[in-house]
């Protein structure tokens, strides 16, 4: 589980250079974006930020050298390329640059060297904040024409991203709330407030957390916003974790704190246990339920998707018949009794029920932890659970997938393979 620390903001530069310090290929990297050719410098390197050593990344293009040359830089480079562009600067600008769209950045994408998956996520990113730019500007993202979407900056910073956690094997994060800071930068279209309207658009369609700030200034760019919007399955981590690496990547400007993002690749552990037993008694968790029977199936499994990822523990729909005998799906949604409201919101929003009823539950819960066993074909994650001095595996669902589809072997059999590895090898 890759885990971010976000409070000093968070943009794409900061995160690419994050990834690179987590232990990135770089060899691997470097050959991937030169199969977008595009015609760009990438730097990357080491700077201090108040005495910790992180990694910086840079991307120098022709545009942003006379750029340079005119305006102060902001928070990130990415902020730099998304909006910071006066009027006077547009005859120098490649026509590329100003006109391209999602379909000419998908072309780009999809015609590189990258990996499928890494191909996947960066297009995912993109197409975050395709919708949000399209949402601000009133057209649909297909539509959106300007430097926003297109520029060169955002499409290297957006594929090394995404490159950077295919090498790492990192497809979700946990993601503190982002500090966001104030008051207004300067965009193509005048000055504009903070934090920036795409990245609210951002953080109200995924569920991010913002915590304002003093600073003046942005913190959170809209490319940030987008990656973190890929990524984040919650902001929460339940019990301890086990740090298994970490890396930092540095922001351009300077703070009285040091600019960072902090990115870990964790091991979450068991679940502190006060009682003395082997399981934890849950406190402060509800089940929110609703009855539907006017969404298609396609609208039921969004909505449960979109829950999961925003935090919720459990949900699931049971089949049931309502008045005059009409079909319909119970939604259940366990959750933190905090992200009531969080919850509640995308269930009025992606459904069309006009009341949700809501029971304080109580949970015993088994302590878990996930850990890592080696397969013939890699590693693969396996969760933990203990109880009275037993022992139980229980292998990863995604990982047995992903090894039963490039073995072709069957799933049960691959199922039962990595539990076996694990009996053996996590064996106290």
């Amino acid at each position: 589980m890759l885990y971010l620390e976000c409070y000093s903001g968070i943009s794409g530069d900061m995160f690419a250079a994050a990834m690179i310090s987590l232990g990135a290929n770089q060899e691997k990297l470097m050959k991937a974006l030169e199969s977008l050719k595009l015609d760009a410098h990438i730097e990357i390197g080491k700077t201090e930020k108040c005495g910790i050593q992180a990694t910086s990344f840079a991307v120098h293009t022709e545009e942003h050298r006379h750029h340079d040359k005119d305006h102060e830089k902001d928070h990130d480079k990415d902020h730099e390329k998304d909006h910071d562009h006066d009027e006077k600067d547009k005859g120098r600008h490649d026509h590329d640059h100003e006109h391209r769209n999602l379909k000419d950045v998908s072309e780009i994408i999809l015609a590189s060297s990258m990996t499928d998956r890494a191909k996947e996520t960066a297009l995912k990113i993109f197409r975050i904040l395709a919708e949000a730019e399209g949402k601000v500007h009133g057209k649909p993202a297909e539509e959106v024409h300007f430097h926003e979407v297109g520029a060169v900056d955002s499409i290297i910073d957006i594929c090394t991203a995404a490159i950077c956690l295919d090498d790492l094997d990192l497809t979700e994060a946990k993601i503190t709330p982002i500090a966001s800071g104030s008051g207004h930068v300067k965009c193509q279209h005048g000055y504009m407030p903070l934090p920036a309207p795409a990245v609210v658009e951002i953080a109200q369609a995924h569920g991010l957390r913002l915590v304002p700030t003093d600073t003046e200034g942005e913190t959170v760019t809209p490319t940030g916003a987008a990656i973190a919007a890929a990524l984040c399955c919650g902001s929460r981590i339940s019990g301890s974790y086990k740090i298994l690496r970490s890396g930092t990547g540095a922001g351009t400007r300077d703070f009285p704190w040091a600019n960072v993002l902090r990115a870990y690749i964790i091991e979450e552990g068991e679940k502190t246990d006060v009682s003395g037993g082997d399981a934890e008694k849950d406190s402060g968790i509800i089940m929110l339920e609703t009855n539907i029977d006017d969404c298609s199936s396609e609208a039921l499994g969004f909505v449960a998707e979109r829950l999961m990822k925003d935090g919720a523990r459990d949900v699931f729909y049971v089949p049931a018949f309502m008045k005059k005998g009409r079909p319909a799906y119970l939604l259940k949604v366990v959750c933190d009794t905090a992200d009531r409201e969080k919850m509640e919101d995308l269930i009025f929003k992606h459904t069309s029920t006009i009341g949700i009823r809501c029971v304080a539950v109580d949970r015993t819960a088994l302590p878990r932890r996930i850990a890592f066993v080696d397969t013939p074909y890699g590693k693969a994650r396996v969760k933990v659970v203990t109880r009275k001095g037993e022992t139980f595996y229980y292998p990863e669902y995604e990982d047995v997938a992903t090894i039963a589809l490039a073995s072709g072997r069957s799933f049960d059999g691959v199922y039962e393979e990595i539990r076996w590895s694990a009996s053996r090898e996590l064996h106290d």
